[in-house]
């Protein structure tokens, strides 16, 4: 079963930074839009950012914007989330999935629609 494997979460404090991975092998990663998602105690998952297969298209959810960055390096097979002014209410588990297709307008399908979750990652941003 392909899955994604998400690194680069730990522990920081309010204002700091973390870079989130999210890799795959053997896996058609330029066919993908990849999306980033966290899931908070106690809250729904929610759709944080997402990237077009070639990387040209980017969005965010409101409540990062500006502070989140998402990448990809398709040589690599991966993408990156920078997380910059990190508050407390980014705590969560962060999760990337894919979703096929080459056009921007994949990145607004469902979650339902998006497949190969990973584990996650847990970022805690805590003073």
């Amino acid at each position: 079963q392909l899955q994604f494997v998400e690194s680069g979460g730990g522990v920081v404090q309010p204002g700091g930074s973390l870079r989130l991975s999210c890799a795959a092998s053997r896996f058609s990663f330029d066919y993908y839009a990849i999306g980033w998602f966290r899931q908070a105690p106690g809250k729904e998952r929610e759709g944080v950012s997402c990237i077009s297969s070639s990387g040209g298209y980017t969005n965010y959810a409101d409540s990062v914007k500006g502070r989140f960055t998402i990448s990809r390096d398709n040589a690599k097979n991966t993408v990156y989330l920078q997380m910059n002014s990190l508050r407390p209410d980014d705590t969560a588990v962060y999760y990337c999935a894919a979703v096929p297709g080459r056009t921007a307008s994949v990145c607004y399908r469902p979650q339902s629609e998006f497949k190969y979750w990973g584990q996650g990652t847990q970022a805690t941003v805590s003073s």
